[in-house]
């Protein structure tokens, strides 16, 4: 059998950097070490819970493989995998083919620990005052949109989905555990252009000059877009205009506009009977020309990350994932910046 030496793995990697490894790309513009106090702490916190299997490995190791999974939309089976597979992925990892490497539990397990801590948002916040100690402030306006984010569709019964549209727990599935570990009562369906679908959204803000996101938040993919606007509104940008499309045009939410200072780009809307004026047609149009630069972003999580089914049971879980994917995206974003730069 042939193995394979330490010259041997320094000319695979030069080739794969001629070839242009995109995570060593990442490596490079990403301070890792912000992150460790956040992991230590808010691990440190979970460990007085003796139950279940312990983590051994290194916290920022076990982020990164996060990281890893949401730039990719990996299952836990899959991750592993692929880490002992892919010699990108143990580089970026910090590992060699000798490494001992974390297993699909060790991975759901941590993810599950971070869920618990509440740590997503604080690691997504963290990233971002690294990005504004970088230069990367939020500039030029604020763009707000939401994408509809699939999860595997559940079969139940119809009297079922009613008792779930109420808010409740089919009685029965209190003596059948292994069902109802299986069954997501936070999900709903939606329709969009003629289409239905079944999952949850992801609200965000982006600004305009960077398309980093800057603001979140995760909901039921039934809940109007509309109704988490106020909360991604983005006080911090230095231009205090907004950008969104005609859902999110309404008398009230322009008051709120005016109130708190801010100018509104949203796009007008036709109402019931009316028709948009010439003036009303050409101020869309020339603000769609910003407001798509939202696309970008949901077109780079679900073409080149494929972030087109997330998996997971529950608000909790899946808001725990769509934060990693966000924050995978803004990195994957710093790193396309600095390139270009270069």
């Amino acid at each position: 059998m042939l193995q394979s030496g330490f010259f041997d793995l320094e000319d695979r990697f030069g080739k794969l950097d001629q070839l242009g490894d995109p995570l060593k790309a990442l490596n490079e513009v990403v301070d890792w070490s912000v992150f460790e106090p956040i992991l230590a702490r808010g691990l440190t916190k979970e460990k007085k819970n003796k139950a279940g299997r312990p983590i051994s490995f290194d916290p920022l190791l076990m982020f990164k493989v996060l990281i890893l999974q949401s730039l990719y939309n990996l299952a836990d089976a899959q991750t592993e995998f692929q880490i002992r597979d892919r010699f990108t992925f143990l580089r970026f990892l910090g590992l060699t083919p000798e490494s001992r490497i974390p297993d699909e539990k060790t991975i759901w397990l941590f993810r599950e620990s971070v869920k618990v801590c509440g740590l997503h948002d604080e690691l997504f916040q963290t990233f971002t005052r690294f990005l504004e100690g970088q230069g990367f402030k939020a500039q030029r306006g604020t763009v707000i949109d939401a994408r509809i984010v699939q999860v595997p569709k559940q079969r139940n019964a119809r009297a079922e989905n009613a008792t779930i549209r109420d808010g409740l727990m089919p009685a029965d599935w209190d003596t059948q555990p292994a069902k109802k570990a299986q069954k997501d009562i936070e999900a709903r369906w939606t329709q969009k252009n003629g289409k239905s679908y079944y999952g949850y959204k992801n609200h965000i803000a982006i600004d305009v000059k960077h398309k980093f996101i800057r603001g979140y938040d995760v909901t039921a993919a039934h809940v109007h877009d509309s109704q988490c606007f106020e909360s991604l509104l983005d006080g911090k940008n230095d231009n205090r205009t907004v950008y969104a499309d005609s859902a999110y045009r309404s008398d009230e939410h322009e008051r709120l506009l005016k109130r708190r200072r801010f100018t509104s780009r949203v796009h007008h809307r036709v109402w019931k009977g009316q028709t948009l004026t010439r003036r009303q047609q050409q101020e869309n149009h020339a603000r769609s020309r910003i407001r798509a630069r939202v696309e970008h972003v949901f077109g780079h999580q679900v073409k080149a990350m494929r972030q087109t089914i997330v998996r997971g049971i529950g608000l909790a879980r899946i808001r725990t994932r769509i934060t990693l994917a966000n924050l995978a995206y803004n990195m994957s974003r710093l790193a396309q910046l600095h390139l270009r730069c270069a």
